[in-house]
């Protein structure tokens, strides 16, 4: 037997047919599709993995993120039916196109900014579960009414609007919510950071932020279109200081409202104009009438004795009288059933002087009526006592004022001592500060003024302005002004106390209680009106409800904190030699030799008759029948 031998491996060979290469094939193929596919989506799974880990974890949403939002356009179109991705882009908190210029005042101090908000929308299409998310908005925002929400979101509409003025946290607070088809649309809202302090200057603005009064509508285009600070002539803290002395006079007094101004007498600055009552400018919206109402340009008031001031100074001015010449104040007139008289009278002839420092009606009556009606319309029409005052306010009232027939002997008397004619408290103010800036004509404006106003228009000569002048010191040093004298400021003034009209007639022991100031008087800078709507006199004015009882002094001590704030320190170490040249008597003589002046050179001041000396025993004026006139002196 032999060995065996090994056997040779067996091989096969096998012949694959066609259709299972064909196969095999796609099988690879799909294999590799599937591999890049898997790896795409792995890499688009790990991009979002780490945008949400980012969004969540390490960079969370802040306010910063915010901002950076905010720089984004705002894709909202008018009808809201295709918001984008950007629509809940915060507006810009720097100024921009769209945003409302400040205000400030002369010193920067900001009267009016816009700060950025939203509003608040849905696309009703978009929402899932209606209810619900009227519940989470109302969780964030409370006001909002719930069942008026739902009744929104339920709507066919493709755009509600839901609430205004969402602060940026609400913004925040909503957004991560994250309820579908609610969307964002920047806005802005006006803030007033003084809050009442300049309320009837500012005015406001409506919903849409567009000015609806105050310097707010008067410069409503130039607000919304110049994004630079519109600078006012105010000044807050003296603002402050007028309203919180008439306030506590208001309070002291029962008054049913009160008025204050300051006004620069070379350039027409208004520096402080306060009514009251006022409101929080803030809201607006929540004011009555009677808070809106701006007794200080809209009110038309009769301005009582501040009035006898005009009548001074055009009876020097035209030589129909001069400062030796002497008026009856000691017999009444008597004009039909009425009667003209003073308050407290003297009862008996009165110079010059005298009638301004007294008050006198008789004798304001008698040098009006030496003057004469057209030179009287002639003087008060120049001085715009018959036209609106022409601040840049709209609420500017028309002034009251008798047609030319009408205007005949009685009305010349009567306005002589402020009676028959209803001016605002700014005319007076205007009208005053011309009587002692030299004669200047002003035009009075609520925005800061670079120089004084030019030597345009001339209402008197200078050296009748200086004599008026010293006349409403003497009113301060020897008259019913004493309480408004505040050491070292050289105060003049006028008081004046006006009964309140009611239909034909006056009503009695309702006054308009004014005084009309002016300091210093050896060089004239500000005016300063303080008036009482209706003051009730008490123990510490006798019962007295008269301007030099209650008003004289509100505005002495209006004067005293406001001239340190405007850069103004008392006078003391020279005070007597200032005061000499100030000083006037009150029953002067007639210089030797005297004779009345000739000067034709004032082209543009009222005419002036021919000059002679005035008679120095008036003429009681005939009896007559006229309108109703007061018998109430202003003091």
């Amino acid at each position: 037997m032999t060995d065996a031998q090994p056997q040779a491996p067996c091989t096969r060979t096998a012949h694959a047919i066609a259709p299972d290469v064909a196969r095999r094939a796609a099988m690879e193929k799909t294999r590799g599709r599937l591999v890049i596919a898997s790896l795409g989506f792995s890499l688009l799974f790990g991009a979002v993995a780490l945008k949400l880990a980012g969004a969540t974890v390490m960079f969370p949403m802040q306010s910063k993120r915010l901002d950076r939002l905010a720089q984004l356009p705002n894709p909202i179109s008018a009808d809201a039916s295709a918001p984008a991705s950007g629509a809940l882009a915060m507006p810009p908190r720097d100024a921009g196109p769209h945003t409302r210029a400040m205000v400030v005042d002369r010193n920067g101090e900001i009267l009016a900014i816009s700060l950025p908000t939203a509003g608040l929308y849905a696309n009703p299409r978009e929402m899932m579960d209606t209810d619900e998310a009227a519940r989470k908005l109302k969780s964030v925002l409370p006001s909002l009414d719930l069942q008026v929400v739902r009744a929104r979101l339920a709507s066919e509409k493709q755009f509600v609007y839901l609430a205004r003025n969402i602060t940026p946290n609400e913004h925040l607070a909503i957004n991560n919510l994250g309820i579908p088809g609610v969307y964002f649309q920047a806005t802005e809202r006006r803030r007033y950071p003084q809050g009442r302090v300049a309320a009837h200057v500012m005015g406001g603005v409506d919903v849409d932020a567009r000015g609806v009064a105050g310097v707010e509508r008067a410069f409503d285009q130039r607000l919304r279109d110049d994004p630079t600070p519109l600078k006012l002539s105010l000044d807050v803290r003296v603002q402050a200081a007028m309203r919180d002395e008439l306030s506590q006079s208001m309070a002291e007094f029962h008054a049913i409202g009160a008025c204050g101004i300051v006004m620069d007498v070379h350039t027409g600055e208004v520096i402080a104009m306060v009514s009251l009552p006022d409101f929080d400018a803030n809201k607006a919206g929540e004011a009555t009438n009677e808070q809106r109402f701006n007794r200080a340009v809209t009110g038309m008031y009769e301005p009582g004795s501040t009035f006898k001031l005009q009548t001074a100074a055009m009876a020097l001015d035209s030589g129909a009288a001069q400062l030796w010449s002497s008026f009856d104040a000691a017999h009444n007139i008597r004009i039909g059933r009425f009667t003209i008289q003073d308050f407290e009278g003297k009862h008996r002839v009165l110079t010059f002087p005298e009638v301004i420092a007294y008050s006198s009606n008789l004798g304001a009556a008698h040098m009006a009526q030496q003057v004469g009606t057209e030179r009287q319309r002639s003087w008060l029409h120049a001085m715009g006592m018959f036209t609106r005052v022409g601040i840049e306010l709209p609420e500017q009232g028309q002034p009251i004022v008798q047609p030319a027939a009408n205007w005949k002997e009685i009305a010349t008397m009567t306005v002589g001592f402020g009676h028959g004619i209803a001016v605002s408290p700014l005319h007076v103010v205007r009208g005053t500060a011309v009587l002692a800036n030299g004669g200047m004509m002003l035009h009075p404006t609520i925005l800061e003024a670079e120089a004084p106003q030019s030597d345009e228009h001339r209402i008197m000569r200078q050296s009748t302005s200086d004599t008026v002048r010293k006349l409403m010191r003497l009113v301060v040093t020897d008259g019913y002004g004493k309480p408004a004298d505040v050491p070292g400021y050289f105060v003049g003034g006028k008081t004046g106390t006006a009964e309140k009209t009611l239909g034909h007639g006056y009503r009695k022991h309702a006054n308009i209680s004014a005084f009309m100031s002016v300091f210093p008087m050896n060089a004239p800078r500000y005016a300063v009106y303080f008036m009482l709507d209706e003051p009730k006199g008490n123990a510490s004015t006798a019962g007295y409800s008269t301007a030099g009882a209650v008003s004289a002094p509100g505005a002495g001590r209006v004067i005293a904190r406001i001239a340190p704030m405007l850069g103004l320190m008392p006078e003391t170490v020279t005070a007597a030699a200032t005061q000499a040249t100030l000083s006037m008597p009150l029953r002067p003589g007639r210089p030797a030799g005297w004779r009345p002046p000739v000067d034709t050179s004032l082209a543009h001041a009222p005419a002036h008759p021919q000059e002679v000396p005035a008679p120095q025993q008036p003429v009681i004026p005939r009896q007559e029948a006229g309108p109703s006139i007061t018998s109430v002196a202003a003091r």
